[in-house]
């Protein structure tokens, strides 16, 4: 089926030839006078197809000499022209989508009988993971209650997707606490509560630290939020003086140079009733639980990112991928000036 080059756009002109087009699989836009207008990423994906020849100044052009004209005009042309051929093998319907790559329509449907699916964003591995343009594309999507899936493209041309929203972790323990502060002691980065009666009730009121032998171990994130509360009082082993909150961050910082943004997420989690432990077996911050630690697993693994975090798409996906691989969902908790915003990310197969 013959098409016309023309600028950034391909034309068939042949009424017929273009209705035939447009019916099996909606692509292009019709024309006045019954023509056919395929956008460069159609043309080449229907020339790759075997479905269209294309044409320029008489000449018939090949789809290497398409895919460069197109390259020229279109940034990443690459990148985004695998995630649309993909989606197409599929069996979707895919449309330019204006401030996000494509507009993907529901398995069966058409422009003319559905409403858009999914937003796709399509980048490379390559490309520079940036969460505040992220979660603005997360907002845009909730604004017109849009899926978001994000198609990242690797060096061999292969696409993992995700789909990536605002969560709100919810957990189910009641912590209160009852009568006079426990009392611990501070060895460099460890603090230890000696007293039995004293780890008993934290232990009980909380699940926080962990048993080793006869002393109860917590860590500085622990026991920073126990003494922000008036729950823990803190002292040094060999001098036996009392430190302070604000002493004892300072001194938490020059162990853990990131304490102060882990702490703000702690914190936030506690508040909603959450356990929160240390994820580092995970390769994460915290792992979180929604109950009972001695009775259920832990659901969410969380990160901890400041305002504007940036990174690698691979580590991303080493994040994502570690998660699912022990049954848990990964949360990056992204600390604001006044609130913890928490963004899950899923791997999933459209």
């Amino acid at each position: 089926m013959p098409g016309e080059l023309v600028e950034d756009s391909v034309i068939i002109h042949d009424s017929a030839e273009a209705s035939t087009i447009y019916n099996k699989g909606c692509y292009g836009y019709p024309v006045s006078g019954g023509g056919l207008e395929l956008d460069l990423m159609e043309a080449s994906y229907l020339v790759e197809s075997s479905r269209l020849q294309v044409m320029s100044a008489g000449k018939l052009i090949s789809l290497e000499d398409l895919v460069r004209a197109a390259s020229l005009i279109h940034r990443d042309f690459e990148i985004d022209y695998t995630v649309y051929r993909d989606l197409r093998q599929r069996g979707y319907i895919v449309k330019a989508g204006g401030e996000f790559n494509f507009r993907l329509f529901p398995r069966g449907g058409t422009p003319s009988n559905s409403q858009t699916k999914s937003w796709v964003m399509s980048v490379s591995e390559r490309a520079t993971f940036q969460i505040k343009s992220l979660v603005a594309s997360i907002e845009q999507a909730e604004q017109t209650r849009k899926e978001l899936l994000t198609g990242v493209v690797d060096e061999e041309g292969d696409i993992t997707y995700y789909h990536p929203v605002k969560a709100e972790p919810k957990g189910n323990v009641n912590v209160r606490w009852e009568g006079n502060p426990a009392v611990a002691s501070l060895m460099e980065d460890r603090v230890l509560v000696f007293d039995q009666e004293s780890a008993e009730k934290l232990q009980e009121n909380g699940y926080y630290g962990k048993q080793t032998g006869t002393v109860l171990q917590l860590s500085l994130i622990e026991a920073a939020h126990l003494m922000e509360k008036g729950w823990l009082e803190v002292v040094r082993i060999a001098s036996n003086r009392r430190l302070n909150v604000e002493r004892f961050k300072k001194r938490a910082v020059k162990f853990q140079p990131d304490f102060d943004l882990r702490l703000a997420v702690y914190n936030d989690l506690r508040s909603r009733s959450l356990i929160v432990k240390t994820g580092f077996k995970y390769g994460s911050h915290f792992r979180v639980y929604d109950d009972d630690p001695d009775k259920t697993h832990a659901r969410w693994l969380v990160h901890s990112i400041p305002l504007d975090y940036e990174t690698i798409w691979p580590e991303m996906s080493r994040a994502v991928r570690l998660a699912h691989g022990v049954k848990k969902e990964i949360l990056f908790a992204r600390v604001l000036p006044q609130d913890i915003e928490y963004i899950k990310l899923t791997r999933v197969r459209p």
